[in-house]
């Protein structure tokens, strides 16, 4: 029992540090030459040459008829390609940190939509009180009364990005959660249709040039094999072996390990108002989680690709638990 409990936090350890580096590795490419494009290209086509060498070694053949490539292909849109591409914008001028902390509002934004298209019935007090909770744990952190606030338009790039994640769940959990039993041939089908979306936009700036900087190719690569292809697959082994509130867990780490990483490696500095910021954002997610007086065991983090998962859970709550190609968002980023 010792073992299988230091098993389970190491793969939460692991998958959480994944995730959470990822804002580390697109603004380190951000700095050595990369363009927001470039990056959103390159790492959705290195996550889907991982996902499809799984996927073959596992067997798992790619979707062939043309209705649930149209699904993947909003999904793309919505999972990976534009909220990929808004991080990197948002990143331009937004600390990793920060961005690691804005992409926590994804369960905010999901259940704010879930109300809106009437998917939501009968809110209880506690989750509508967790919703306004973290929003003005956002607020707090762009401290719009100070001189110096965070409110830019990096930081709604941002929150764009975060939302994406959420029009995606919901999508997605109309859509795609019953395609079958093929998660990684899915997700694979996910970033390839991901990839050629970044293709299509690639001449608005991708195809600029770039110095050969050591640092930014090192850093997109790391993004899109690791941050992006491998914690898919870590992911769904977490939840297949561990269940999903293990991988619900990592959703709140992310954020944590975003800001550790940005202070240790890009001496950022997020200060006071970012740190009480990120606990009043945390608190409002798990309160939102909560459903009939217990804890929900899915949470919608930045990840690498949204797929169907077996198990008993329902279609809302397999959608929810997702890992969108990301993060960063669940996921991810």
């Amino acid at each position: 029992m010792v073992n299988g409990g230091r098993n389970s936090l190491t793969r939460v350890g692991v998958l959480a540090l994944l995730w959470g580096s990822a804002f580390l590795w697109i603004k380190l490419a951000l700095d050595n030459g990369l363009t927001p494009i470039q990056i959103t290209f390159i790492r959705s086509g290195l996550g889907a040459v991982v996902l499809l060498v799984l996927a073959r070694t596992a067997r798992q053949r790619l979707p062939r008829n043309r209705a649930t490539w149209r699904h993947l292909v909003v999904a793309a849109f919505f999972c990976n390609a534009l909220p990929f591409f808004l991080f990197s914008i948002g990143q331009q001028t937004v600390d990793s940190g920060v961005a690691g902390v804005l992409n926590a509002t994804t369960p905010l934004w999901s259940l704010l939509i879930g109300v809106a298209i009437g998917r939501e019935h009968g809110l209880r007090p506690a989750r509508l009180g967790g919703l306004l909770l973290g929003f003005a744990g956002t607020l707090l952190i762009f401290a719009p009364w100070q001189k110096a606030e965070l409110l830019s338009w990096g930081t709604l790039a941002l929150l764009g990005a975060a939302a994406s994640y959420a029009v995606a769940f919901a999508y997605m959990g109309r859509n795609l959660t019953a395609e079958g039993t093929a998660p990684l041939a899915i997700s694979a089908s996910q970033l390839i249709a991901a990839t050629g979306l970044a293709a299509l936009a690639l001449p608005a700036d991708g195809t600029a040039s770039v110095p050969l900087n050591p640092t930014g190719v090192i850093a997109v690569v790391i993004l899109g094999v690791f941050s992006t292809g491998f914690t898919f697959h870590l992911n769904y082994r977490l939840i297949a072996e561990e269940g999903a509130t293990s991988a619900a867990t990592v959703g709140y780490l992310l954020p944590v390990v975003s800001v550790a990483l940005g202070a240790i490696v890009l001496n950022e500095k997020p200060g006071f108002q970012v740190f009480l910021g990120m606990i009043v954002v945390l608190v409002g997610v798990g309160m939102t989680r909560r459903r009939n007086g217990s804890p929900q065991t899915a949470t919608a983090t930045l990840a690498v690709t949204t797929a169907p998962r077996p198990g008993h859970t329902n279609r809302r709550n397999r959608a929810e638990s997702e890992p969108c190609a990301a993060p960063p968002g669940r996921a991810g980023t």
